[in-house]
């Protein structure tokens, strides 16, 4: 009846399930996260999701022994946004969440993002002086440093670990779709705006926004060529 359920489900998402039965533990025990001994752990596991959808980002997180989760809206999407910025919000969420449940217990933090992780690394170790300046998403990871320094302050171990993404994997089927909802939350996280100049362009009749990036100065090295043309041609037609 389940594998028929699934067969008719119009979504094209995964249907996350932790039930019981033999072939539902089989199917987990055969996933990433089951094969890295996650489901065995002896602390808390989180699992965490971004999600970014024409223009709203949402940020979740699954606590897996409490069986429950959280999630809420980005803001300062008006500055731009991107998928890196809601996986950051997750994760952020989640050591939140584990500070006010005071859990003293080792904590993994599960993301499918390589780029979350990536950004995080270079605050990771001795003899490393990053900076905050030019991170488009300073706001957020200022907060994730805080809460990962009050941890290892208090002894605590926090690790990150990359798991695979829609490969059917209950925990990361389940947390997706906390980070949808979260694109639909009211409550609207890291809105303070970063006073940074907003350009706008026009691109077969949709109308974009971002501060200066790579993008935007592609854009404006083509509007420059194409009126240097112009000139050297003696157009003047705009």
């Amino acid at each position: 009846m389940a594998i028929q359920e699934a067969l008719e489900e119009e979504s094209t998402k995964d249907t996350p399930s932790f039930g019981t039965e033999d072939l539902e533990e089989i199917h987990r025990s055969g996933t990433e996260a089951s094969l890295l001994g996650i489901y065995n752990f002896p602390g808390v596991v989180y699992a965490t999701d971004g999600s970014n959808d024409k223009g709203v980002m949402g940020a979740g997180y699954f606590k897996l022994d409490e069986n429950r989760g959280g999630c809420c809206q980005l803001g300062r999407g008006e500055e731009g946004n991107s998928s890196n910025r809601a996986e950051l919000g997750a994760a952020c969420l989640a050591l939140e969440d584990a500070k006010r449940k005071q859990d003293r217990k080792p904590t993994i933090l599960l993301s499918d993002s390589a780029c979350f992780l990536s950004s995080s690394q270079k605050w990771i170790g001795e003899g490393k002086s990053p900076s905050m300046h030019g991170n488009p998403d300073a706001d957020i990871m200022r907060d994730i440093v805080q809460l990962l320094r009050e941890r290892i302050e208090q002894g605590l171990l926090t690790i990150f670990i990359k798991i695979k993404a829609h490969r059917g994997d209950p925990l990361n089927e389940l947390v997706d779709r906390w980070a949808d909802e979260g694109r639909q939350s009211e409550n609207i996280c890291w809105s303070l705006p970063t006073n940074r100049p907003i350009f706008y362009w026009t691109d077969n009749g949709t109308t974009h926004h971002s501060p200066m990036n790579p993008t935007v100065k592609k854009i404006i090295d083509l509007q420059v060529s194409q009126q240097q043309l112009k000139i050297h041609t003696g157009s003047t037609e705009n």
